[in-house]
Order: structure tokens, then C-alpha cells, then sequence
């Protein structure tokens, strides 16, 4: 059966837009009516799936339908976001975006699977964040002045962790580097959480982590925390100093967002908007990420994503061009 198409007034003209059948239009009212996939593009452990984790207990219970982290890591969280940039727009995939999908990989990447303005929906940011510089407990330096110093003494023999190359966590350690004047080797791992393990038990010397998983490892004594990557002190964490406080004009933070594929019919972003708006204003949600993660709350919404974006990858253009990486 042909689909009926209706006449709408446009500016310049009139133009040809296919109506919503009565099945199509119920459905987008009633989503959703079965679980939702939520892709995380990095492994279990770190940040990025805490904070995933968190949001969809809220949207599971905000709209009465199970939403189901997936773990996809790797490529610097290039596979978990190309299958959520070419997943079906029908709602029932979405995903996490952040620092490293929309603002590092593009200018890393010569060739990016995936196009983050035109194959992505930006719904919301969910949370702005420092990175927090940890060193294994064996280590004797207990700032980041006596940081530097070791470093400084001894090039090449101490080494930082990341969750892989190109990411805020690496970039983070080439812009410490860069303008510490210091000589660290850098040891990608597959993910946050398989790169704690190492650097608790003293195999890698450091690691710059962000605050949701880096922050609990402080406090509960496996590792010492020197230093924070906002420019001033963290608000969870006041009595660590900001880097920037030894290494002046030291600034790298990082945001986590949620997405949604392009051509996601419209009433199911606005219904998916409108729930994180309400999960962002949860108690349980306010005092996880203000006391216990360290996470910034941002305004949520589309509004001025977009131009967010844009900003942040100025902001992040040094670091990238201090790392000399490049990735394909």
C-alpha cells in the first residue's frame, strides 16, 4: 500500500512530507514497550560505565521498561559508537557519548567510522568531569611537585595507564607531559578497569582516570591521589590539589552524554529528553554525582549541544597537538 503523503507550508515553498501512519505514531506514543539496548563504548570498571549504569537503573525506573547497558570497548571507543551510530533510529538503541566520541576522536582519526554531527543525536549531556592523576602507593611522591621531580631524575623509567590511545585518559598524560617537561611512557590498556589492576599493584606507575572510578580507588587507600585536571579543586575531593596548581595553565576535563542514532523519530527524543531531565534531578542521582563520583551536573537537553561540542574541541586542541598522535 502506498503511504499517504501530506502537503506542510515550508519557508520558500510547500514540500512533500510523508504523514505517520496511525501503527507508526502509536508506537512512538508508546515507547518504550520493550528493553532498551544502552551501548557503553568502554569496558566495565571505569567511569563511563558507572555512570551508564547509574542513568539507566533511573530511565528503567522513570519509564517502566528494563534498559540494558552493553559494554562495547575498544578503538578508543570507536566500536561501541559506530554500532550506535548505525543502529536502527527506532529508540530501542542508544547509547553513552562523551569527550572521546564527539570532541577527541575526530580530530585524532583520519578516518573516522562514523560522523558524530550528522549520525548522531547529542539528547543530553549528563555530567562535565575531571580527570584525577593516581600514583601506585609504592611510589614516593606524595605531590605532584615530588612527582615531577622523580620524573625529572629518572626519563623513561616511570610509566601511566590509559584505557587506549587517543583518549582523554592518554591525552591527559601527553599534556602533563608536554608541560610538566617530563619523559613517561605511556601503557594503553583495553579499558579503565583492566589498566587499575596494574597500576595498583605497582606494575604502571600512574594513571589519569576519571573521577567516577579513579576517585572510590583514593579513598579506599589503593591508590594516592596527587593532583586533579580541572583548573580548580574538585568539590568531591577539595583536600586534592588541582595540577594546575603546580603546573600552571594545566587544564583537561572531560563530559559524558547520552545519543541516540539519527532519524530517531522526534516524539521518542522528546520523551527521552525528558526522562534524563527527570533522572539528573533524582536525590539518590544529585548526591552520586556531586559527593561519591565527583561529576558536575551540565544543563540537560538538545539545547546547545551543538555549540558545546564545538567549544570543547578548541579547548582540547593543545593536548592533541602536544601528543602528536594521530589514529587510523
Amino acid at each position: 500500500m502506498l503511504q499517504r503523503r501530506t502537503l506542510l507550508a515550508a519557508s520558500g515553498g510547500l514540500v512533500l512530507a510523508p504523514a505517520l501512519t496511525p501503527a507508526i505514531a502509536s508506537a512512538q506514543g508508546a515507547w518504550p514497550t520493550k528493553t532498551v539496548r544502552f551501548i557503553c563504548p568502554f569496558a566495565p570498571g571505569g567511569g563511563t560505565d558507572t555512570v551508564s549504569r547509574l542513568i539507566c537503573d533511573q530511565l528503567s525506573k522513570i519509564l517502566g521498561q528494563t534498559f540494558v547497558v552493553e559494554n562495547k570497548g575498544g578503538a578508543g571507543g570507536n566500536i561501541g559508537t559506530v554500532e550506535l551510530a548505525h543502529a536502527a533510529p527506532d529508540g530501542y538503541t542508544i547509547g553513552l557519548i562523551s569527550v572521546a566520541s564527539h570532541t577527541l576522536n575526530p580530530m585524532l582519526y583520519s578516518r573516522l567510522p562514523y560522523n558524530p554531527d550528522k549520525e548522531i543525536v547529542g539528547v543530553s549531556r549528563l555530567a562535565t568531569l575531571a580527570n584525577l592523576l593516581g600514583v601506585t602507593n609504592a611510589l614516593p611522591a606524595n605531590n605532584v611537585a615530588e612527582l615531577i621531580a622523580l620524573c625529572k631524575a629518572s626519563p623513561g623509567k616511570y610509566s601511566f595507564a590509559s584505557s587506549g590511545p587517543g583518549t582523554s585518559l592518554h591525552l591527559s598524560g601527553e599534556l602533563f607531559k608536554s608541560m610538566a617537561g617530563v619523559d613517561i611512557l605511556h601503557i594503553p590498556y583495553k579499558g579503565a578497569g583492566p589498566a587499575y589492576n596494574d597500576v595498583i599493584a605497582g606494575t604502571v606507575t600512574m594513571m589519569f582516570a576519571n573521577m567516577p572510578s579513579m576517585l572510590p580507588q583514593v579513598k579506599g587507600g589503593k591508590l594516592k591521589g596527587l593532583g586533579v585536571t580541572s583548573a580548580t579543586r574538585s568539590k568531591a575531593a577539595p583536600e586534592i590539589p588541582a595540577i594546575a596548581e603546580t603546573v600552571p595553565g594545566y587544564v583537561a576535563t572531560s563530559w559524558y552524554g547520552l545519543g541516540a542514532p539519527a532519524g530517531t523519530p522526534e516524539p521518542i527524543l522528546a520523551k527521552l529528553e525528558g526522562a534524563i531531565a527527570e533522572a539528573l534531578k533524582a536525590p539518590d542521582i544529585q548526591k552520586r554525582w556531586a559527593s561519591d563520583l565527583g561529576l558536575d551536573m551540565p544543563p540537560p537537553g538538545r539545547q546547545g549541544f551543538d555549540q558545546f561540542v564545538a567549544e570543547d574541541r578548541k579547548l582540547w586542541a593543545p593536548a592533541v597537538k602536544a601528543s602528536g598522535v594521530k589514529l587510523d
